[in-house]
């Protein structure tokens, strides 16, 4: 099926702001530089010029907006956890082997209502960008749109993505985990979630999938993003009361999974026998740990491999096409807490 068509519009340019707002041109530029050169009236007419148009200054001299930065501009919420780690990692090797450096910015939680963000890096003019998300403000999609550079989003699925995607299904990712608990005999399930909307997709999703076969449900635990060790214990402390019977836990992330494994030794709860453990991410931890606990392996650093080769098909004049989206394969690593 042919990709649709989508029209194209010319970048906005101070000139715009300039009639939008009824002042000359330098009033714009003062008001984006020296705003205290300014009536307060004229810059707030200004800058709500700026806001409707979806004007990016150029921070970058004139004469060299029409040549190439060579520069790469990429936004994730957090490097804390390895698998956005590895995956600015592997992407920034490759797009540094092919001649380009990555800007590296973090968005933090929530990671969908950055216009600020995309504004400020749009106006370094990098060549290409990397934005962790599918959903996206109404202004920031437009920013993002009338950017006219290759932009790829990671992490997400999404129907109608702004140019490319590499994305994980964390729905589907969540039923899988529920159904290899109940492949192992589970009729209970819990579920400890950090509370961006990733991880809440993926745990809400766990607890549908069983609730759907007949599993008994307890409460969705909910802490802050990023999810800490420590959060992960004091989530299984409060859910102790709750496992009169075998329970499967699913944890959002493998920090949580380890500090709700390490309480649950502490307050001796066997495992696997009372309570199953799946982390999420794989990370080092899940097998350094005692006992060694189950984990969902995500490609991370193949998914920043594969955004990479994307950006530079793009960046040697490519159009988007169905072929610059992928899915990012996942696999439940099963270890001695399951």
């Amino acid at each position: 099926m042919s990709e649709p068509v989508r029209a194209v519009r010319s970048p906005v340019k101070i000139t715009d702001v300039a009639t939008a707002a009824g002042v000359a041109p330098m009033t714009v530029s003062r008001v984006i530089n020296t705003p205290e050169r300014v009536s307060p009236e004229t810059a707030e007419r200004v800058r709500a010029a700026i806001a409707a148009l979806g004007y990016v200054p150029n921070m970058i001299a004139g004469g060299l907006s029409s040549r190439r930065s060579r520069m790469v501009a990429a936004i994730v919420p957090t490097i804390a956890h390895p698998m956005f780690a590895d995956l600015i990692e592997a992407f920034t090797t490759a797009m540094r082997q092919a001649g380009y450096e990555v800007m590296l910015s973090l968005s933090f939680y929530p990671d969908h209502g950055n216009e600020d963000l995309i504004r400020a890096l749009l106006g370094r003019r990098p060549d290409a960008m990397l934005i962790t998300g599918a959903a996206h403000t109404p202004l920031a999609t437009q920013l993002l749109s009338e950017a006219q550079i290759p932009i790829v989003q990671v992490w997400d699925t999404s129907e109608t993505p702004i140019d490319m995607l590499v994305g994980l299904d964390h729905a589907h990712a969540g039923q899988a985990v529920a159904a290899y608990f109940l492949a192992k005999g589970y009729r209970s399930f819990a579920a400890v979630s950090a509370g961006d909307t990733r991880a809440l997709l993926r745990c809400n999703s766990f607890l549908e999938a069983a609730s759907k076969a007949g599993a008994a449900i307890l409460p969705l635990r909910r802490v802050s993003s990023p999810s800490t060790i420590g959060e992960g214990r004091a989530a299984m402390r409060a859910l102790a009361a709750d496992l009169t019977e075998p329970t499967a836990l699913f944890c959002s992330s493998d920090s949580l999974a380890f500090g709700a494994i390490m309480e649950a030794t502490q307050l001796g709860i066997p495992t696997p026998e009372r309570l199953g453990v799946c982390g999420f991410g794989n990370f080092e931890l899940s097998e350094a740990s005692n006992p060694p606990f189950t984990s969902v392996n995500v490609a991370s650093a193949e998914a920043g491999r594969t955004a990479a080769a994307f950006l530079l098909r793009r960046l040697t004049g490519e159009p988007p096409s169905q072929s610059m989206r992928a899915t990012m394969p996942f696999t439940i690593v099963e270890r001695a807490t399951t």
